[in-house]
């Protein structure tokens, strides 16, 4: 580690897509971040004991399992951690739980270098942010009542799919499915 490197913030990043760590932890970079990488939950936590990042951007789906273990470890190390969760499967249920946790903020895929960096710089709450005029689809309420449950289930998708009286390969099904947008 080189001097100029003791003035870059750490961060840690975790996904299970190799591919889009390495792109973005370049990008990261050239925003003169020291960017430390895991693809897997648990060396992911071993990394956020090592090092105590200042910030880290973890996936919400790391393989199966939940991003939300690693944001509750990072809060646990050191609250002042500036944490975005990164998600293709975005649901109010997680996002919630994200914040509830000590997520700073809650970006869905696609999401860009300068929108995680814009993220850790807001503090505080949008109040212009727009409200929709249509109201949510049928198949985005089943998909926001399917991640509600698992939730309540400590994502335990036997457990989901039993208070459901639903098979455990239906649920699975379902839940391998990207949510439909609103």
């Amino acid at each position: 580690m080189t001097t100029q490197d003791l003035d870059k913030p750490r961060l840690l990043l975790v996904d299970d897509d190799e591919t889009f760590c390495n792109v973005l932890q370049a990008a990261l970079e050239k925003r003169n971040y020291e960017v430390i990488v895991a693809n897997d939950l648990k060396q992911g936590i071993a990394l956020a004991e090592q090092y105590l990042p200042e910030y880290a951007v973890i996936d919400l789906r790391i393989g199966y399992s939940s991003g939300l273990e690693l944001v509750k470890k990072l809060v646990s190390l050191d609250d002042n951690t500036q944490i975005v969760m990164l998600t293709g499967f975005a649901s109010i249920a997680t996002a919630v739980e994200a914040i509830k946790l000590g997520a700073t903020h809650y970006l869905t895929k696609p999401a860009n270098a300068d929108e995680i960096v814009e993220a850790f710089r807001k503090d505080e709450g949008d109040s212009s942010v727009s409200i929709s005029e249509s109201p949510i689809s049928i198949k985005r309420l089943e998909w926001e009542h399917l991640q509600k449950v698992l939730m309540q289930h400590d994502n335990n998708i036997s457990a989901a799919a039993r208070a459901m009286n639903m098979h455990r390969r239906t649920l699975q099904r379902k839940l391998d499915k990207k949510p439909v947008k609103e």
